[in-house]
């Protein structure tokens, strides 16, 4: 199936809105994919890549939906012959026809947020936040990803909530990246300085902490942002927080740990533990922290590259980690398996989709079951509206 769609949903005020974004681990109802085209993104690797990418939406189709992006009707039958070759039950994958400029959905695309009350904004359910992409501040090679985050709300049939930040007497549509933030579901957002509040890369210029976690308090639901310092060695983002801290529960934080004092990502990742092990959840309890190992360094071509386990992805009875070809592999996926009991843990090799500067987690956006689902999926079919 495929669909080329104009901008139909409506679009909701950002002010008197209130909304909670789903932890990852909340049920899905699919998940958003573009096909990877851009051979630029991985300059004389870029042959494996549909193959890998092939792979991962095997995975996913076969615990729920998948929307796949394709910048053409020609696109769309080769990845179509090439995901029938791997193996992928088709009847799970709707295939939409838009134009992209790489495949980073995780960052371009909406995010999707439950809207907590509807007084002033609507009824209650499901909508897609619009948060502005501008090509992470750095790249101007952007503008065909900057239209999807309509496009998925018009597919998912949400309305869309345009958020904007207020500083002094200016406000302006809202920048953000999915990469730069994690939470728990529960009142918890984890982000790191380099990012959010840096003059190098700025988001939001001018934009300050205060006004930062307004925007989360307002859109997400968060009571309580923690506050880390910096990414990893090899991330041009420059500091996404989903390659170097992540939650696998309500207040449990799996932090990157590097234990090679001569490797540039020692210090750095030493300083977030330590944050992290003085911080506490939005009641005051201690979190709960767990080391996750680094792989050794990944370059090609003389670059360093963001390889980290955890740019996993959390899908419907499944977890996708990547992995290197390295000897760290096989702790992170007993790490990474003990936080989620019930889900089969998926190793999906990365060393060369990392080329591109990102792997499973930068690739994915999920879309949360609508509210009803939710709770039919949560405490079972006699209790499925709210």
């Amino acid at each position: 199936m495929s669909s080329k769609t104009n901008h139909t949903s409506p679009v909701i005020s950002g002010d008197g809105f209130a909304g909670r974004m789903p932890a990852e681990w909340e049920p899905h109802e699919a998940t958003w994919l573009a096909w990877p085209h851009n051979r630029a993104d991985w300059p004389g690797k870029f042959e494996p890549i549909p193959w890998v990418f092939a792979d991962i939406v095997r995975h996913l189709a076969d615990v729920e939906g998948v929307h796949l992006i394709v910048g053409s009707d020609v696109e769309r039958g080769q990845a179509r012959r090439i995901l029938k070759r791997c193996g992928v039950n088709l009847a799970q994958v709707r295939f939409h026809v838009l134009p992209t400029d790489r495949i980073w959905t995780r960052d371009s695309g909406a995010i999707f947020a439950y809207q907590a009350r509807g007084e002033k904004s609507g009824k209650p359910g499901l909508v897609a936040i619009n948060w502005k992409f501008n090509g992470w501040a750095k790249y101007p090679n952007y503008r065909r990803d900057a239209r999807l985050p309509g496009f998925m709300a018009d597919v998912a049939r949400v309305p869309t909530v345009v958020p904007t930040i207020q500083v002094k007497s200016h406000s302006w549509h809202a920048v953000l990246e999915g990469g730069s933030i994690d939470v728990d579901g529960a009142g918890l957002l984890l982000t790191t300085r380099e990012c959010l509040l840096s003059k190098v890369q700025a988001r939001n210029p001018g934009g300050s902490k205060k006004a930062m976690e307004e925007l989360f308090a307002r859109y997400f639901g968060v009571k309580k942002v923690l506050w880390l310092e910096s990414g990893i060695a090899g991330d041009d983002t420059h500091g996404h927080i989903d390659d170097t801290a992540r939650f696998v529960a309500p207040g449990v934080v799996l932090a990157c740990w590097e234990d090679n004092p001569r490797d540039e990502n020692h210090r750095r990742l030493q300083k977030n533990y330590e944050l992290l092990s003085t911080m506490t959840d939005a009641d005051g309890k201690p979190l709960t922290v767990r080391k996750l190992p680094m792989p050794q360094p990944v370059y090609f071509d003389g670059q360093r590259l963001p390889a980290s386990y955890a740019n996993f992805y959390i899908a419907n009875k499944k977890v996708l980690v990547p992995i290197f070809n390295d000897s760290a592999d096989r702790a992170a996926l007993n790490i990474i398996a003990d936080c989620f009991v019930g889900r089969d843990v998926v190793p999906i090799p990365c060393r060369d989709m990392v080329w591109g500067l990102g792997t499973l987690h930068c690739m994915t956006q999920q879309q949360p079951a609508e509210m009803w689902q939710h709770r039919a999926q949560k405490n079972g079919p006699s209790d499925c509206c709210y």
